[in-house]
């Protein structure tokens, strides 16, 4: 048995009334305090580590169906940038189309669930967030095509296994619209990427609306979530590994770094070492507040 004393090594008789007087909350009171406390971890990690997102499109079939749900990691381009083959979430420039997507109008309920929804990071995306994968890094050279109708990022022609439907090549190129499989070379600006979707006949993305600004990027998205039956990671594909580093990297660049493939390293690293310094802070002023006598 232990006793907790004062500096002087005597037990504080306020302290002993304390703990016998103390009773265990009821569970009519814990559980509200619970809940609250629950949403609010929600909307601290939905803001700052994860966020989970809507398909509402095909542009991205048939990597994503629409309907899926995509956990979206928010940190890890904290510490790096994008690298190709990634699929990421990010906010359209003004270029950008807002993406129209029909809904119902809610009524009260839909709308206090949407709210709530929106605060812990499990609703709808809104017009302006898209997501793709990443094609081209800064300097990189990217157009289309080659004789087999690949797209060649530095002189290199990609195998893109997880291209299904791609655009026709019987369609002459337009910068204004996405419909050509044709678009001619670009040089992917500093501190941009190129990104394109997965499914080119019906995907919007950087052929006809523009790069996108890394500062843009929400996240990247590693894994499906929802519905159960389609639970997969989203790793990057070997189709990029013989690339080079952009031939026209701007001055001072950071080297590109290895991906993880399941994106979540980022994330777990941070928040263990956030847990250990608290743990650690808590023991020290615990033991320079008493003293335990066996």
């Amino acid at each position: 048995m232990v006793q907790m004393l004062d500096e002087d090594g005597t037990v504080d008789p306020w302290r002993r009334r304390a703990r016998s007087g103390r009773r265990q909350m009821p569970l009519w009171q814990e559980l509200p305090l619970l809940l609250v406390v629950a949403f609010c971890l929600a909307v601290l990690i939905r803001t700052f580590l994860l966020q989970a997102f809507f398909i509402p499109s095909g542009s991205m079939e048939d990597t994503l169906l629409i309907g899926d749900r995509v956990l979206v990691n928010k940190v890890v381009y904290d510490v790096r940038e994008p690298v190709r083959g990634e699929i990421v979430v990010f906010r359209g420039t003004d270029k950008w189309v807002a993406q129209e997507v029909q809904e119902p109008e809610p009524g009260l309920a839909g709308k206090v669930g949407r709210t709530l929804g929106d605060l812990v990071g499990v609703s709808r995306p809104g017009e302006k967030d898209f997501i793709k994968r990443v094609i081209g890094v800064p300097g990189d050279k990217v157009r289309c095509c080659d004789k087999q109708g690949r797209v060649i990022v530095n002189g290199v022609s990609l195998n893109e296994p997880y291209v299904v439907r791609d655009s026709p090549l019987d369609v002459p190129p337009n910068p204004r619209e996405c419909r050509s499989r044709f678009f001619n070379e670009v040089v992917v600006p500093p501190g941009q990427i190129w990104v394109m979707g997965d499914h080119r006949l019906v995907s919007q993305d950087a052929r006809c609306q523009g790069p996108v600004p890394i500062d843009n990027v929400i996240g990247r998205a590693f894994m499906v979530v929802w519905p159960s039956s389609r639970w997969a990671s989203l790793p990057v594909p070997d189709t990029f590994d013989g690339l080079d580093r952009p031939v026209a990297a701007p001055a001072g660049a950071p080297a590109p770094v290895e991906p993880v493939p399941q994106g979540g390293a980022g994330l777990v690293l941070p928040v263990v070492a956030a847990v250990s310094v608290v743990a650690r802070s808590g023991r020290c002023r615990r033991a320079r507040q008493r003293r335990l006598l066996p």
